[in-house]
């Protein structure tokens, strides 16, 4: 994929604040212009498709979709777009979900201004992007990990089994999740008790714990 002259960015986070302030920083770069704003990973993935994008910026924690989700089903619908994951979590877990969902890059929210900049820039030229300070930690932990014959962290939960925990810690209903998702109430609540027993949890209230310890929803 050539760098176009003028990269093209959709900016997806659910504070209004914090898409004027990053928009604001992307702007003022001659080869960075923000085309498109999302409140949610849903509308994220709908204006993603958008041939009008070359890098979607996707925060990590947002409501209907998480950016992990978003960042998973853009790429695979559009296998040419640029993705970037922003967050506020620095986390060796969110990295690994990131790269497995399709993005190429991951820069913390408290990043500086040219940090940012950067993150964008090495994105589109395809190359992978960590923030600077989190980078030789990752690296040591995993060959730490490879020398001892473990895998990097994996998930228990399917994508589609994520969705619908992030669904039931939004508060929705099994009827609801259903029809949202354009599955049958009682495929819900197999799912439901699914995830239940990979996680050994046993009713709502741990799952909603759960989700907000994963980033899915915010206290």
């Amino acid at each position: 994929m050539t760098v176009p002259l003028k990269t093209r960015i959709l900016l997806a986070d659910d504070h209004a604040v914090v898409r004027g302030g990053l928009r604001l920083v992307l702007d003022a770069q001659p080869d960075l212009e923000v085309v498109y704003e999302a409140s949610d990973g849903a509308e994220a993935v709908e204006l993603g498709m958008s041939e009008d994008v070359d890098l979607a910026v996707l925060d990590v924690s947002m409501p209907r979709l998480t950016g992990l989700q978003a960042a998973r089903e853009l790429s695979q619908r559009r296998p040419e777009l640029r993705i970037l994951i922003l967050s506020m979590h620095d986390n060796e877990q969110y990295f690994f979900e990131a790269l497995k969902a399709g993005a190429s890059g991951y820069v913390l929210k408290s990043a500086a201004n040219a940090e940012f900049v950067e993150a964008c820039r090495a994105t589109m030229r395809g190359e992978p992007f960590l923030y600077p300070s989190a980078a030789a930690a990752l690296i040591r932990d995993y060959l730490d990990r490879a020398r001892s014959g473990e895998a990097a962290p994996s998930d228990p939960l399917t994508p589609r089994e994520v969705e619908i925990l992030k669904l039931i810690a939004e508060g929705h209903t099994s009827e609801e999740i259903g029809t949202m998702l354009f599955i049958a109430k009682k495929t819900v609540d197999r799912h439901r008790a699914n995830i239940l027993e990979k996680l050994g949890m046993r009713n709502r209230v741990e799952l909603t714990r759960y989700a907000i310890r994963r980033g899915l929803v915010e206290p």
